[in-house]
């Protein structure tokens, strides 16, 4: 039997490659965006019922079959109702791909000094074991959080943002958003993270600042009052005890080149390995 390689590279093969590529790419994308969440649980119920389903096909179980045949068949709906946050931000994840981007030095300026008002606040507050919840919003809307704060408009300074979280003042209790590079609201309340994979000695400011990133796109920055620690939450992710050095290179990396998201992700998987590396050798010592 003769070997023709011309069989193989043909463009039905070709189109065979490219569709269990993007279904391997689609399921890896969906299986990072729930990790960690509660929806990792949803989802082992699911594998549960399909594997009941084909135990009473094999065994001819008809009446069990049937009711994982209903169950199965309505359970579209509820999946689309129970995995809304998941779905609605992988929906906004394909929406911000870019065609085109441009950056004008206006608004790098705007970048740089909004960097440099939070590095003088994180800094302040980090030396005096100061308590603080920063997000930034990104490209997901955060209306919803921002009326639950009370309004400032203000221009971001480190100055006001150390003001707002000094202990036992009016606005010291929730957290800080910015929108269009101004301090929007203060106080706001942000949705806990029910996730199991938070260390237990981070308190309420980290779950909000993990719950948030869960359900926007949104990057949050806490400053632990008991260790003076620093933490970056973005997609569900945890970087914790970062020095100066590691958060002003990632907050350069998002908010200065915004359109080169494949660049962010890697670098929030390279930035989360160090920082739980960093706490491990912590707490060995």
């Amino acid at each position: 039997m003769n070997f023709i390689p011309s069989n193989i590279f043909t463009w039905q093969n070709l189109a065979n490659l490219v569709d269990i590529l993007v279904v391997w790419y689609v399921l890896y994308k969906v299986l990072s965006m729930i990790r960690g969440t509660k929806a990792v649980q949803l989802l082992k119920g699911i594998i549960v019922i399909f594997l009941i389903k084909l135990i009473s096909w094999v065994l001819n179980l008809h009446t069990v079959s049937f009711l994982m045949d209903q169950l199965i068949n309505w359970g579209i709906i509820v999946i689309v109702i129970i995995f809304q946050p998941e779905i609605r931000r992988g929906l906004e994840h394909l929406g911000r791909l870019p065609l085109f981007s441009s950056t004008s030095n206006e608004e790098g300026k705007t970048k740089n000094h909004l960097i440099e008002s939070l590095d003088q606040a994180i800094q302040y507050m980090s030396k005096r074991r100061i308590g603080a919840l920063i997000t930034l919003e990104m490209n997901t809307g955060l209306e919803e959080y921002v009326e639950t704060g009370i309004d400032l408009d203000a221009e971001v300074t480190g100055a006001l943002l150390i003001n707002i979280f000094i202990p036992n003042t009016p606005l010291h209790d929730g957290a800080v958003i910015v929108r269009k590079n101004r301090i929007s609201v203060a106080a706001a309340y942000l949705p806990l993270s029910e996730s199991n994979t938070i260390p237990k000695e981070l308190g309420t400011r980290h779950r909000a600042a993990v719950g948030i990133s869960e359900v926007t796109d949104a990057i949050t920055i806490v400053v632990s009052e008991e260790t003076g620690g620093v933490m970056i939450t973005r997609n569900g992710h945890m970087m914790l005890d970062l020095t100066r050095e590691e958060y002003l290179k990632y907050l350069h990396a998002q908010l200065a080149d915004s359109s080169n998201d494949s660049s962010r992700s890697l670098f929030d998987v390279f930035s989360i390995r160090r920082g739980r590396g960093k706490q491990n050798e912590k707490d060995n010592k």
